[in-house]
């Protein structure tokens, strides 16, 4: 028979007061004076007693939880920690651009170029003349400049930009693809899909581990519309592998008249030299190799904002800014002005180790960041308790979002222990601070990588890590 609980977990139940109760209280009444709205702050406690009921359920807490006192500690923590827009974390992770942390980290520029756009700003209006113009403008202006494309669009994300080209160029028509390029992405987003979304019918050519250029010049028929070659930007495939030079694809469509599409996916505007690490090719080459157009996304390598970037020829980038969808598919004015903010600081290569942090964190050697790991591991050590053990030790980190796919990037990192916690429970508490703490766990031990850590954050770090340790020690572990 199923379970209903002891007694004395149900008389423990029965005492969990009601939202009004706590709402009435003198402390509540003063925070939603704070927060502005009764209404978020009894979202917070209902919240925060259901949270209850379960630790009671599962024997997580005790008699001295259902203080009113202890509740509305709680609900204050809540209210801080969950109910501030998009509250800030600190990625201890080393992945440098981690999906579930917002991708790449700002560049100060940007931050300033948003806060701007939030007055009246010069988005779709010409100076000079005082008409309209794209929003986009300035953006395309200089993509051109540091990619040598004739045309350039920009729309909200990456996988917009696809849809939106194939759309526009190969609507109810076939587009050839290599099987070795059937990708799918994050959330589920597949080329086949994608394609079938577009209103366009997939050819597929060659196989998943070698595409001849005959494969592609066969399979092209009076229906085609396209082809499209789609960069492995989230995995590799190595062995006996062989797919054809993207100029030599390029040169195929030239002379049978047909479109050739690029999608970089992560894409960047440096090159392999430039960055310092791995394969990933520039814009400009794909430029350079006389595709017709190509789409990257701007939150990866270039480290701005969310955004799908179009680069090619005039005649096809027209043909998709002129597209219906195009208008749906567009970017607000906040993203437009960091993106431009972002763009503009690739025109000094020689100072963006100091103001791009994607590029500054991938470049990063270990020598650069062993002064990071001992002010880390410092901090730490002044901060938490005793008994607890910081360490600095060798770590890998990555790029992470599809982008340097298998490349993992020398770090350092500090690695925390309790002997009253495990690791589980003490990642856990970290990541429920105020300002969360992400982290790893490798070898029995929650482990910080200093490759995503600022420098201005290390003392915030400290106190969140020694209020995690301190919070899981009050209270009873499972």
């Amino acid at each position: 028979m199923p379970s209903h609980g002891s007694n004395s977990e149900n008389d423990l139940l029965r005492q969990v007061p009601s939202v009004a109760e706590i709402l009435d209280l003198a402390e509540m009444a003063r925070m939603a004076s704070v927060a502005g709205s009764r209404g978020l702050v009894a979202e917070a406690i209902r919240i925060e007693l259901d949270d209850l009921r379960l630790r009671l359920r599962k024997g997580r807490a005790g008699q001295r939880d259902l203080d009113n006192a202890t509740i509305v500690e709680h609900v204050l923590a809540r209210l801080s920690r969950d109910f501030r827009p998009l509250p800030r974390m600190i990625n201890g992770t080393g992945v440098i651009l981690h999906s579930g942390l917002g991708r790449a980290p700002l560049p100060r520029a940007a931050s300033d170029a948003i806060a701007d756009a939030g007055h009246y700003h010069l988005l779709e209006v010409d100076r000079e003349r005082g008409d309209r113009r794209a929003r986009d403008t300035r953006c395309a202006q200089i993509l051109r400049t540091l990619t040598g494309a004739d045309a350039a669009l920009v729309v909200n994300n990456c996988a917009a930009a696809t849809v939106l080209m194939l759309q526009a160029v190969a609507r109810g028509r076939e587009v050839i693809c290599s099987r070795g390029e059937m990708v799918e992405i994050g959330g589920s987003f597949r080329i086949p899909e994608v394609m079938e979304a577009s209103g366009c019918r997939l050819v597929s050519v060659g196989a998943t581990n070698r595409t001849r250029i005959e494969d592609y010049d066969a399979a092209i028929t009076p229906a085609t519309a396209a082809l499209l070659v789609v960069h492995t930007s989230n995995y590799r495939v190595i062995g006996f592998t062989g797919s054809p030079p993207l100029a030599e694809i390029a040169a195929l469509g030239k002379r049978r008249g047909i479109p050739v599409m690029h999608d970089l996916g992560s894409g960047s505007i440096l090159g392999p030299e430039e960055l310092g690490v791995g394969d990933e090719p520039p814009a400009s080459a794909s430029v350079e190799a006389g595709v017709d157009l190509l789409c990257m996304s701007g939150d990866k390598l270039l480290g701005g904002p969310q955004a799908g970037i179009i680069l090619g020829k005039k005649q096809w980038v027209d043909l998709c800014r002129n597209a219906p969808l195009a208008r749906a598919l567009r970017i607000d004015k906040l993203r437009v002005a960091a993106l431009e903010a972002t763009l503009s600081l690739f025109l000094d290569r020689r100072t963006l180790n100091i103001t791009h942090p994607v590029t500054r964190m991938i470049r990063a050697t270990r020598d650069e960041l062993l002064p990071r790991a001992r002010a880390v591991a410092e901090a730490l050590k002044m901060s938490c308790i005793d008994g607890t053990t910081v360490v600095i030790t060798e770590s890998e980190a990555e790029a992470g979002s599809g982008a340097l796919p298998a490349l993992p990037i020398p770090s350092l990192g500090i690695t925390i222990n309790h002997p009253d916690l495990s690791p589980d429970i003490l990642a856990e508490a970290m990541r429920r601070e105020p300002t969360g703490v992400f982290s790893v766990i490798r070898n029995g031990s929650v482990l910080l990588d200093v490759r995503t850590i600022f420098d201005d954050e290390i003392d915030l770090l400290a106190k969140s890590v020694a209020a995690a340790i301190n919070a899981c020690l009050k209270r009873p572990l499972p």
